[in-house]
């Protein structure tokens, strides 16, 4: 694949109007990559402040991401080192306990095609329980599990908890995140980004 045809993907992408029908609001996908990117971030779907601003992980959950991975906020939007391909590429809207699924439709629409547009991916992170459950598929565990045993699912995908300020509880329950996985991600993301 070339770089014309990651650009022309990315287009597509950026005017898909597949789901347009199940939005809140007119699609405005959010997806970024650039040939040479070593780190892919999966999560779930851009909430109401990214759909507003066009710009991805632009809110707090963004910000614990960052904080993760040890990087600054010029690395993190750096497209020729870091490609975030979420579930959704649009916001779905409002459910009763924070936003919506991300639609069903982006993830085996534009998945496959964007991915083989980026050959130099290392490292691809799994943020929450879709982007696990569709990359993992049928090892049939919980998010928590799933991200207990990350050692087994390296050296292609790190599977990680939702950075939301919503999963302080899950967090707090489970202080071997951050004293056992967060060190051993952030020396990962430091050695896949080469700083």
């Amino acid at each position: 694949m070339t770089d014309i045809q990651l650009v022309d993907v990315l287009n597509e992408a950026r005017n898909c109007e597949l789901c347009v029908r199940h939005l809140p609001h007119s699609p405005r996908p959010v997806v970024r990559a650039a040939e040479g990117a070593r780190l892919l971030i999966i999560g779930q779907a851009p909430g109401a402040r990214v759909h507003a601003s066009g710009i991805p992980w632009d809110d707090p959950s963004g910000e614990r991401l960052r904080d993760w991975l040890g990087v600054s906020q010029e690395i993190f939007y750096d497209e020729s080192q870091v490609a975030i391909v979420p579930m959704g590429f649009c916001y779905p809207g409002k459910g009763r306990s924070g936003d919506l699924p991300p639609r069903p439709e982006c993830a085996p629409r534009w998945h496959a095609e964007l991915l083989a547009c980026l050959p130099e991916i290392q490292l691809t992170l799994l943020i929450g329980q879709y982007a696990q459950q569709y990359y993992l598929a049928g090892r049939g565990r919980t998010l928590t599990d799933t991200v207990k045993s990350w050692r087994e699912n390296l050296p292609e995908y790190f599977a990680l908890p939702h950075p939301s300020p919503r999963n302080y509880t899950w967090l707090s329950r489970n202080p071997w995140f951050e004293t056992d996985v967060l060190p051993e991600l952030k020396r990962l993301t430091k050695k896949c980004l080469n700083q």
